[in-house]
C-alpha cells in the first residue's frame, strides 16, 4: 500500500476478510469501464470510485434532465440547469469524492464503430445502458475479447444482474437469444417509471461482484442471475447454463459488433431519435428550409462544444426541453423539444410523432471524417 493516507482511506474496506490489503491492492491497480452513466451507471460508478478501483471510465452520450434526479445519484439541481453531459458532470463529482481515482468521462455513443477503441484496455465492463441492441454490442466485444462484464438493468421496482465470463459462464445471447426467454426489461422507465432502491440494489449486486473480480477473488462469484422487487420484497438466484447453440459464444457469430444487427434509426429516449446512418449526406440549410413551414427553428448553440439548445418560440412561457449532445462520434441526432405546442413530422417518415414539440436538427461530425 502506498501511503498512510490510503490505509486510512481503505482501512474499513481492507478489514474485511474478503477484501484484505492485497485486495485492495489490486484494485488500486484495476481498470473498469461502465457504459452508460444513467441510474445503475451512476451508482456503480460512485461505488467503484469510493472503494478505490485505480482507473473509471464512464461512457454515456445523454445529458442531465430533472427527470433524473429522482433517481441518478449522482447528478444535481444545477447539472439539469446546466443540461451538462452525464458523462462530464459525473468525472467532475467522482473526481471530487477521490481524487486518487483516474475518472475519465467519455461523450460518445458506443457503436460497432468504436467499440473495440472504447472498450479496449479495461480489465471488466460494467453495463449501465439502457437497450438491448448496445448490451448485445458489449456481449459481442467482450466474448470475442474473452473480457468480463456484467448485465445489470431496473425498471418499475424490479431488477437483475449477471456476471458473464466468456467460456465460463452463459452469456447474454445465451440468455436472451434462446428461444424461449423475452427479452426480460422490455418496458422501460418511461413507459412504467422506476424506483430509486431498485436502481441502487441493482447496483449495488453488480458492484460486488465487480469488486470480487477486481480483487482477485473470482471464487467469491455466485455464478448466478440475481433478480429482485423491492415493492414486493421477492429475491430470487438462478443458475443457468450455457446454450450449446449460442449465436455469440458457441457459434463465434459477433453480428452486433460487426455492425449487421444495428438498426439505422434507435429511439434512445422519450422525446429523441438517434440516426446511425451516415451513408447519406445531410445538407442542414436545406432541411431547415423544408421544414421551416411547419416549425419554428430557432436556435442558439452554447459554446462548450456539447450542445444546442432551442430558445422558447415568442409568448412561449412551458417548458422548453431541447438541449442535445453533439458528441464527437456519435451519428446525427434528431431531438424533439417538449412543450411548445404543436406536432411535428420526422424527416424521412410518413407518421407524425406524439411529442409536441418543434424539431431541432444538429450535426457534428468527428474532425476525421472531415472530406470524407
Amino acid at each position: 500500500m502506498a501511503s498512510d493516507s490510503l490505509l486510512e482511506k481503505y482501512s474499513r474496506q481492507m478489514l474485511f476478510a474478503g477484501m484484505g490489503p492485497d485486495g485492495q491492492r489490486r484494485l488500486l491497480g484495476s481498470r473498469a469501464t461502465i457504459v452508460g452513466c444513467g441510474a445503475i451507471g451512476a451508482a456503480a460508478a460512485n461505488l467503484l470510485v469510493r472503494a478505490g478501483v485505480g482507473s473509471v471510465n464512464i461512457i454515456d452520450r445523454d445529458f442531465v434532465e430533472p427527470s433524473n434526479l429522482q433517481r441518478q445519484t449522482l447528478f444535481d439541481e444545477s447539472d439539469a440547469r446546466n443540461a451538462l453531459p452525464k458523462a462530464v458532470a459525473a468525472e467532475h463529482k467522482l473526481r471530487s469524492i477521490n481524487s486518487g481515482v483516474e475518472v475519465r468521462g467519455v461523450v460518445a455513443d458506443l457503436g460497432p464503430k468504436n467499440a473495440v477503441e472504447l472498450l479496449s484496455g479495461c480489465d471488466l465492463i460494467l453495463d449501465g445502458t439502457d437497450n438491448f441492441e448496445t448490451r448485445f454490442l458489449i456481449n459481442d466485444f467482450a466474448v470475442e475479447s474473452g473480457r468480463v462484464w456484467i448485465y445489470a438493468a431496473a425498471v418499475a421496482s424490479y431488477g437483475l444482474t449477471l456476471t458473464i465470463r466468456p467460456g465460463v459462464t452463459p452469456c447474454l445471447a445465451c440468455l436472451l437469444e434462446s428461444g424461449n426467454s423475452s427479452q426480460a426489461l422490455e418496458e422501460t422507465c418511461d413507459t412504467i417509471g422506476v424506483l430509486g432502491p431498485i436502481v441502487n440494489l441493482v447496483a449495488s449486486w453488480q458492484v460486488a461482484e465487480a469488486l470480487k473480480i477486481l480483487a482477485g477473488r473470482p471464487e467469491a462469484l455466485h455464478g448466478r442471475l440475481l433478480s429482485g422487487d423491492v415493492w414486493t420484497g421477492r429475491m430470487q438466484a438462478i443458475r443457468l447454463a450455457r446454450n450449446p447453440e449460442c449465436r455469440a459464444c458457441a457459434k463465434h457469430d459477433y453480428s452486433y459488433l460487426q455492425g449487421e444487427a444495428q438498426p439505422h434509426i434507435t429511439l434512445c429516449g422519450r422525446d429523441s431519435v438517434q440516426i446511425h446512418e451516415r451513408s447519406r449526406a445531410l445538407d442542414l440549410p436545406a432541411l431547415a428550409s423544408r421544414l421551416a413551414p411547419l416549425v419554428e427553428d430557432v436556435r442558439q448553440i452554447r459554446n462548450d462544444g456539447f450542445f444546442g439548445r432551442p430558445r422558447h418560440p415568442e409568448g412561449h412561457q412551458g417548458p422548453c426541453r431541447g438541449a442535445l449532445p453533439l458528441c464527437p462520434l456519435s451519428g446525427r441526432v434528431i431531438r424533439f423539444a417538449q412543450g411548445i405546442p404543436g406536432s411535428a413530422r420526422m424527416p424521412g417518415t410518413a407518421e407524425r410523432t406524439p411529442h409536441a414539440g418543434a424539431i431541432q436538427v444538429f450535426a457534428k461530425v468527428h474532425e476525421r471524417e472531415k472530406g470524407a
